[in-house]
């Protein structure tokens, strides 16, 4: 079990350092400070810069000063997730030694090939609720003796959670308590849906879903606050809390900001960038107002 110092109640924001901010990034971070103030909590901030090739410092120094703009303060210091592998590192292993995680050697163009094929004989794949297709199970039924034998002799590999094995070890149905924008309440979890998902990457230490619900519980996040983009992926985050053990925050999955085509924005939206906003000679009020606070 990992350790935790919960406090009562916290907020956090945690950006991607790999590009601008945007509308939508806004929308978040002065939803989970306001909802912090009209609760009398504090509010933390987390980079999560775990994809070291596209996180960059600039990027970090940019989104401070964004944040800074729009009135926001919190906590020190801040989190970066590239400065904590360890921790991840620790709730993997505890994982891996009960049987919970396996190496994972097919390349995605393998895994594509292997859909293609089923698809095409008229098989349907089964899907996660982002669309990407199940892992296929082949490296779950690898005898012991193969996986090490591939992982010594330098197989590329990732590491996946066994969806399967991890709900039968939790032996009871999970939920989560939502009060956020879509369904709220306590709404039932549904890790399966995801397939066995990544848990550490060969090209990137740790994985979203690992490293954030290992950073909500040992920063104290009792109210996860971020976009609707998210709420099924909350099944995959309780499923691990349970496993190694850690408390469950209250989830507050807010209305996303999309842009002229319907699609929530993306970094690459330059036209919605905190930055040219503020260049424009908008406000952070304006700002405010953009996005419906």
């Amino acid at each position: 079990m990992i350790p935790t110092g919960r406090q009562n109640p916290t907020f956090r924001f945690a950006p991607s350092p790999n590009g601008s901010l945007h509308l939508g990034h806004a929308l978040s971070a002065l939803l989970n400070a306001d909802m912090a103030e009209a609760l009398g909590g504090h509010l933390l901030l987390r980079m999560e810069d775990i994809d070291i090739a596209r996180c960059k410092p600039e990027f970090e120094t940019a989104i401070v000063e964004d944040l800074l703009w729009l009135g926001l303060t919190w906590q020190q210091p801040v989190r970066r997730q590239s400065e904590h592998l360890s921790a991840y590192r620790q709730a993997l292993d505890g994982l891996i030694a009960r049987g919970l995680a396996y190496p994972a050697f097919m390349s995605r163009g393998e895994v594509k090939a292997r859909v293609s094929a089923s698809e095409k004989a008229g098989r349907s794949w089964p899907r996660d609720p982002d669309g990407a297709p199940h892992y296929p199970p082949d490296d779950r039924h690898l005898a012991s003796d193969e996986r090490e034998t591939r992982i010594a002799r330098g197989d590329k590999h990732a590491w996946r959670l066994d969806v399967e094995a991890a709900v039968a070890a939790i032996g009871a149905d999970l939920d989560f308590q939502e009060t956020g924008d879509g369904p709220t309440g306590v709404i039932k979890a549904d890790p399966l849906a995801w397939g066995d998902v990544v848990l550490w990457r060969s090209d990137a230490p740790s994985s979203y879903h690992l490293s954030v619900t290992v950073d909500d519980a040992l920063q104290g996040v009792t109210h996860v606050v971020r976009g609707l983009d998210l709420f099924a992926a909350t099944g995959i985050h309780r499923l691990l809390q349970e496993l190694l053990g850690l408390p469950a925050p209250v989830y507050h999955h807010h209305r996303l900001i999309t842009g002229a085509d319907g699609h929530k924005l993306s970094k690459s939206n330059g036209d919605t960038g905190l930055a040219e906003l503020r260049a424009q000679g908008f406000s952070s009020a304006d700002i405010r107002r953009l996005v419906g606070l």
